[in-house]
């Protein structure tokens, strides 16, 4: 369904847009979830990139753990996010495998086992995947309201790109967004692949 300017809300509509979206992806049968996360995984394999970071979808999130390793297949260097005890930017530890995983702070999401990072480590990946509910064609990215990605992008390198993953359904024309939302430089989805948005203002 494509959405246009007149269906999206203001700034302060974010709580419905994340509705509507959960909403959506709750409907979506387990063999289209599978068939778009394959497709994911095909439309990033051959992302040129020394470092990732990426993360381990949950829930009803778009992709599959199964990216991880296509990443690592191409000798990428992948890391993964480590939610904080407290508010703040995301840590990060590398991805040596399905086996190095584990519950985190939050049990339903998986989170490397490996040596803490740091949360500035991110400034030296290349690429970092954003998980996402939805992206507009100018960047701006609606995520699930922690802030744990806006603080941690601002850390990141100026050439590192930012790239949200999320079903067709998803890349809409306009989202609403407040002035502390960092925007993306692209969306991967499954049918359109890798998408390259207008660039983003400098944060």
């Amino acid at each position: 369904m494509r959405r246009t300017d007149n269906d999206n809300p203001p700034a302060s509509g974010k709580t419905a847009w994340r509705a509507r979206i959960r909403a959506e992806r709750a409907a979506v049968p387990p063999e289209q979830r599978a068939e778009e996360a394959a497709a994911l995984s095909q439309a990033l394999a051959e992302l040129r990139a020394s470092t990732v970071c990426a993360y381990v979808p949950f829930g009803t999130e778009p992709g599959s753990r199964g990216l991880l390793d296509v990443l690592r297949a191409q000798t990428i260097r992948v890391l993964l996010p480590v939610i904080p005890d407290e508010p703040g930017p995301l840590d990060w530890a590398e991805y040596g495998g399905p086996d190095t995983l584990a519950p985190g702070a939050m049990p339903s999401v998986l989170e490397p086992t490996g040596s803490r990072l740091g949360p500035r480590v991110v400034a030296e990946a290349d690429v970092v995947l954003v998980p996402a509910l939805a992206v507009d064609h100018v960047g701006v990215r609606l995520g699930k309201g922690g802030g744990y990605y806006d603080r941690s992008l601002v850390l990141a390198a100026r050439t590192t790109r930012f790239v949200a993953v999320v079903r067709d359904s998803e890349l809409v024309d306009r989202l609403p967004s407040e002035p502390h939302d960092v925007r993306v430089h692209a969306a991967v989805t499954p049918r359109r692949g890798l998408v390259h948005l207008a660039e983003r203002p400098e944060v």
